[in-house]
């Protein structure tokens, strides 16, 4: 039996909710859990991080099989679940917090993560959409801190919840390797 290799990746899409549900519906995904990272203050609290005072966004932690789904896949959903040519806002969700970004946990995964924007970006410009701001960052250093339980699988709990997102819709080009 072959020993199951689990990477990680973090995502920052807008409200961590919805994104948190397209992530555990993808097969090859083992886990996920949402929190906070990128800011200034330790172990903040949701109430915090809303004032836009930490400079934390609100993060997906995404745990995957790669033997089951590339790390390549997870970037497709992250680009086109949300709209990353919006600055600090998703909808009608307004404040850093609300960031889009990328914390990447190795160098290929920031190689990867890069070109997938690049990608992305020329998609969008042949469609007439602005310029892409995510931030694509090495999380090297960066602390995740889980949010309070409530936050936890939330749309599980709450299956008529806020899903909270918004898009360009348009889709990651087919085929397109990364």
């Amino acid at each position: 039996m072959t020993a199951i290799t689990i990477s990680t990746a973090y995502f920052a899409t807008g409200c961590f909710w919805g994104a948190e549900r397209r992530f555990w519906n993808l097969a090859g995904v083992v886990n996920t859990s949402v929190g906070y990272m990128g800011g200034t203050t330790q172990n903040p609290s949701y109430e915090a991080v809303c004032t836009g005072r930490t400079g934390h966004a609100e993060v997906v932690q995404v745990d995957f099989d790669a033997s089951v789904i590339s790390y390549q896949r997870l970037l497709e959903e992250f680009w086109t679940m949300h709209d990353p040519t919006s600055l600090n806002a998703q909808g009608g969700d307004i404040g850093t917090q609300y960031r889009s970004s990328i914390y990447t946990t190795s160098q290929d995964q920031m190689a990867q993560a890069l070109a997938s924007r690049d990608i992305y970006q020329r998609t969008l410009t042949e469609y007439g959409i602005g310029e892409i701001v995510s931030e694509i960052l090495d999380s090297n250093g960066v602390t995740y801190y889980l949010a309070e339980e409530y936050h936890q699988k939330y749309l599980a709990k709450n299956p008529n919840g806020y899903d909270c997102h918004s898009s360009t819709g348009t889709a990651f080009p087919q085929g397109a390797n990364i």
